[in-house]
């Protein structure tokens, strides 16, 4: 007996191979890159290992710490901890692909595993971007409604939040690749960027795609900003009431738990507007590439950074594991000598 979930997800798999039996002569994709520049593609393959390895380590140990640490064991370091998965996620999605063209000249990519991609990165960039909303309204709640934060903020809500983010995420990709690869691929297979973002390929189609460029725009317009009209509402209200503050260590705590937040979200959202609020036919693709590169690799190495150098409660967490590794560390070369 098969389970419904799992035949969805055997439906989802099996899409893209459908359609091109029937709508494409395109087996697969060969993504052009960044530069054909063999030095520079050497120089690129160094940073972008470090940038992957920082951004693995980064949000990984962010996921340990916080589970490891039972004062960290609240509603804004649960979006936390999601954020961190999500941004290893998608980077992983596309990074190590990067890596391998640039090191080996490998810049073929199959149908299948170009819909994947797209897929993946779909999904868990439009998690972050609902994630992004979900902790915006945390730190309203935290600080216009502390009385009533641990009875709003409950453990059920937070769940409700996170687990919507990820199904509305894995939905919306699931329209992208529907639109995208229902169009007909019968002309050149070379894709203009270094992974398939779906502008890019959808400019290779030999079918008419404004349909599907319109619903694209639409789509992604709305998401990113219903959840920009949530946030900025959520920190109207939280400006406001910060202003009716008369105590200075009440300004400054609420002011501290907000600032980590309104990084990331300046980055993200600043990225993501500069990339799809452009036009399709007026696109340059070396902007865009550029604009991606870093939604890609460098916004993921950031977030766990923003965060613990700027938060104090995960700076203790940090120092609190570090000692205890020290003192595990010492036990066991006692032990042996």
């Amino acid at each position: 007996m098969t389970l419904p979930l799992f035949s969805s997800l055997q439906g989802i798999l099996r899409f893209p191979n459908n359609i091109m039996k029937n709508n494409t002569e395109v087996a697969e994709f060969i993504l052009l890159g960044l530069t054909n520049d063999p030095k520079l593609q050497i120089l690129l393959f160094i940073m972008f290992t470090l940038i992957y390895l920082i951004t693995l380590f980064g949000n990984m140990g962010m996921i340990v710490l916080i589970l490891l640490d039972s004062h960290l064991h609240t509603p804004m370091y649960f979006f936390l901890s999601n954020l961190s998965l999500v941004d290893f996620g998608y980077s992983t999605a596309v990074t190590p692909k990067v890596m391998a063209g640039l090191l080996k000249g490998d810049k073929v990519i199959s149908y299948n595993a170009c819909a994947a991609q797209m897929f993946f990165f779909g999904a868990l960039a439009t998690v972050e971007n609902f994630l992004l909303a979900s902790m915006a309204y945390d730190r309203y709640t935290a600080v216009c409604k502390p009385l009533h934060y641990t009875t709003t903020m409950t453990t059920r809500v937070c769940a409700c939040l996170a687990i919507g983010s990820y199904i509305y995420g894995f939905l919306n990709a699931s329209i992208h690749i529907r639109n995208t690869f229902s169009l007909s691929f019968c002309k050149s297979n070379l894709i203009h960027h270094f992974f398939c973002d779906v502008p890019a390929v959808m400019a290779l189609s030999c079918s008419d795609r404004h349909v599907s460029e319109l619903i694209l725009i639409v789509v992604a317009s709305f998401n990113i900003f219903f959840a920009v009209f949530v946030i900025l509402i959520s920190y109207l209200l939280i400006f406001i009431t910060i202003l009716k503050m008369h105590s200075t260590q009440g300004y400054q705590k609420a002011l501290s738990t907000c600032t980590s937040h309104l990084t990331t979200v300046s980055i993200f959202y600043g990225t993501a507007i500069f990339m799809y609020s452009q036009p399709t036919s007026s696109h340059s693709m070396d902007s865009d590439k550029i604009a991606s590169m870093f939604y890609t690799m460098v916004i993921p190495m950031l977030n766990p950074l923003v965060y613990s150098l700027r938060n104090k409660e995960v700076k203790t967490a940090f120092k609190k594991v570090g000692e205890k590794a020290k003192l595990s560390l010492g036990f066991l070369l006692n032990k042996t000598h």
